[in-house]
């Protein structure tokens, strides 16, 4: 996943060499990002070349070539956005896509607000969450493979604080263990269903439960 100041850095870069084949210049990017020194670019090409997105070109000076771009926004996606010198303005107002924040990974012990990470966030086309506040979590863990929801995917999850019966939810247990599982409902009790059977399902009171949200969209990468 990226920050936002890399992902405005990357389209940045991929615009201008686009009209001009040529990456810009470190005063240029600085300018662009609205950073006060060159050695915060240094940084932000560093951690793109690191996760596959650049690469540098040796013996040329400033020579930078796009090797990808972030999941969910593709090269002519790219290249219709419209044309400012602020690509962080470009990225907040885009037309093309969403921007949902990634709340860390999902795993037992952990308060959802507890492991948002600030700064980070998911692309994805605009209008495929639809209406209301998402937040994007990253799965750890077995406990819902037989619902096809494997350890390593994104899900994204609709904010809400109820859910119907049979829902897959995040769960806060005691405010403090955060938990995707399937909602049931027993009489008074609040049941928490996994889906796989070498786990037990959790029967609590209703007051030990906080719904955090719900199951929107499941994403995942094959590489």
């Amino acid at each position: 996943m990226l920050t936002q100041k890399q992902r405005d850095l990357l389209y940045f870069i991929h615009d201008k060499m686009r009209h001009d084949d040529v990456p810009p210049s470190f005063e240029e990017m600085k300018d662009a990002l609205g950073l006060k020194s060159k050695s915060g670019i240094h940084r932000l090409i560093s951690a793109l070349v690191e996760r596959g997105y650049i690469e540098r070109l040796p013996h040329r000076a400033r020579a930078l070539e796009i090797k990808r771009l972030p999941e969910g926004i593709s090269q002519k996606h790219s290249s219709s956005r419209s044309k400012t010198s602020n690509p962080a303005s470009q990225a907040s107002g885009s037309p093309l896509f969403d921007e949902v924040p990634i709340y860390g990974k999902i795993a037992a012990g952990t308060p959802i607000e507890a492991i948002r990470d600030e700064g980070q966030s998911f692309a994805l086309p605009q209008g495929f969450i639809g209406r209301g506040d998402h937040y994007a979590l990253t799965i750890e863990g077995d406990s819902m493979v037989n619902a096809g929801i494997f350890d390593g995917d994104t899900v994204i999850i609709k904010r809400c604080d109820t859910a119907e019966n049979g829902a897959i939810v995040v769960a806060l247990v005691d405010d403090h263990e955060a938990t995707l599982k399937r909602l049931r409902r027993a009489g008074r009790k609040i049941v928490l269903e996994p889906e796989n059977e070498n786990y037990e399902p959790r029967i609590l009171e209703p007051d030990r439960v906080k719904i955090q949200g719900r199951l929107a969209h499941l994403i995942r990468r094959y590489d």
